[in-house]
């Protein structure tokens, strides 16, 4: 006899649309220019994902100088410094930029305010592509990166009274809104967004986890370790007060172990993760408990983000 086990199938879950549109730019642009394409960094942060363009003709590079001068290539879906395709338009490459539209809201917001003499202060995570690709708007010394509550604390603008505020959009919704507290109360003049930065599918995701973490006595995220919005669902999960919270890749990462004696069990997706993972996954927990699924739905999410009109254009 196999153990009883309920497992909570959280929604919204998985690819978000601007993860579907920079997966589907690839493609095409194979379709169109045949293979090899180059991509420069990771298209999204998932390795199941990037193994299947790979296996397609995308070859994946960190830096544009990798590129030959003769072949497409792709700027990934967290956006890139400007002078990358400064760069290629140099070489006079062709490329396609696959940044996800609400991160270049992102770049336009910067923009605007540094045109109208703001200096940003930009909430993120030092070294993540989003972060580098946003900061790389401005000239150098335009963004101040802060991270933490203790970051603002010591936070040295240039004009305390000329400020503006941006995040990564890949963050925790509860985290940064302590932050954004923190910045404006040091800095009581500082311009925020008109709308929030971190994305829909990421505040959705957030949500659902915290839908099913009273339900749960442990909760798996599909996701990989260099995906921001993965990372954040288990640290929601654990601040919900999950017992258990695992970032898995897929079903082999599972530490049965971990989860002997449990009788309830969360899943959900990063915003990179496609849903073949998931039902791995449950495919898994099914082989080894007599299992109960329940979907716990708490918006439902049919954002569309057109491809770029040269991939839509006749070859």
């Amino acid at each position: 006899m196999k153990p009883s086990l309920t497992l909570y199938l959280a929604a919204p879950r998985g690819f978000c649309a601007g993860v579907d549109r920079a997966i589907k730019i690839v493609e095409m642009a194979i379709a169109k220019w045949g293979a090899p394409v180059y991509v420069r960094h990771e298209i999204v942060h998932n390795k199941f994902v990037v193994d299947s363009l790979r296996d397609k003709g995308a070859v994946f590079v960190e830096e544009l100088d990798e590129c030959p001068d003769d072949r497409p290539v792709i700027f990934s879906a967290h956006g890139v410094p400007k002078s990358v395709p400064a760069e290629a338009a140099r070489r006079q490459m062709v490329y396609v930029d696959a940044t996800c539209p609400l991160v270049s809201k992102v770049h336009i917001e910067a923009e605007r305010h540094s045109e109208e003499g703001l200096q940003m202060v930009m909430i993120g995570h030092a070294g993540h592509p989003e972060v580098l690709g946003t900061m790389g708007q401005l000239p150098e010394g335009e963004v101040l990166l802060v991270e933490t509550l203790e970051d603002v604390a010591t936070l040295a603008p240039r004009d305390p009274t000329r400020l503006a505020w941006i995040t990564q959009t890949t963050l925790s919704v509860d985290d940064t809104a302590g932050i954004v507290a923190a910045l404006q109360a040091r800095f009581p003049a500082i311009v925020g967004p008109a709308k929030e930065d971190i994305c829909y599918a990421t505040t959705n995701r957030q949500a659902a986890v915290k839908a099913i973490a009273g339900k749960i006595d442990a909760l798996l995220v599909i996701g990989a370790p260099n995906s921001s919005n993965s990372r954040r669902l288990v640290e929601v999960g654990a601040a919900q007060g999950c017992g258990y919270a695992q970032l898995v890749q897929r079903a082999t990462d599972i530490d049965w172990r971990a989860l002997e004696g449990v009788a309830s069990v969360g899943v959900t997706a990063g915003a990179s993760a496609p849903e073949v993972l998931v039902d791995e996954v449950i495919d898994a927990f099914r082989d080894r408990f007599d299992l109960t699924v329940e979907l716990v739905e708490t918006a439902r999410e049919d954002i569309e983000f057109k491809v770029p009109r040269v991939l839509r254009e006749p070859a």
